[in-house]
């Protein structure tokens, strides 16, 4: 049996960078990865900084674990000739976590204001 999995990436950005690397991964990332079937769930810059450090996420959504497209994807002439380096120049480092997508749906049906802006 899959299980729809949910991931979420948050990125650690070099000083100034976060609002050049949102609207990248928005306007130039974000549409690659749709037309590649990597279903986007949200991204944007974090809402609180860290020790003045500037972030921002990425969530996925992928029917399986075994269905992720990523290796594919970040081999692709479109993101290597694309947004690759305005977006990867930017990060000091990323961490992702991969969740089931039930735990969102317990969100959402719990009325939680965490579920907010979740699709």
């Amino acid at each position: 049996m899959t299980t729809e999995m949910i991931e979420i990436r948050t990125y650690r950005l070099k000083p100034g960078t976060r609002d050049e690397f949102v609207r990248v991964m928005q306007e130039e990332a974000r549409p690659l990865l749709a037309a590649a079937g990597i279903r986007v769930v949200a991204a944007g810059p974090s809402l609180v900084d860290e020790d003045g450090v500037e972030e921002a996420y990425l969530i996925r959504a992928f029917p399986s674990v075994e269905a992720q497209q990523e290796d594919a994807f970040y081999s692709s002439e479109p993101w290597l000739n694309g947004p690759r380096e305005a977006i990867v120049s930017r990060i000091e480092s990323y961490h992702t976590v991969v969740l089931p997508a039930s735990v969102f749906s317990l969100l959402a049906s719990s009325g939680s204001d965490h579920a907010e802006g979740v699709q």
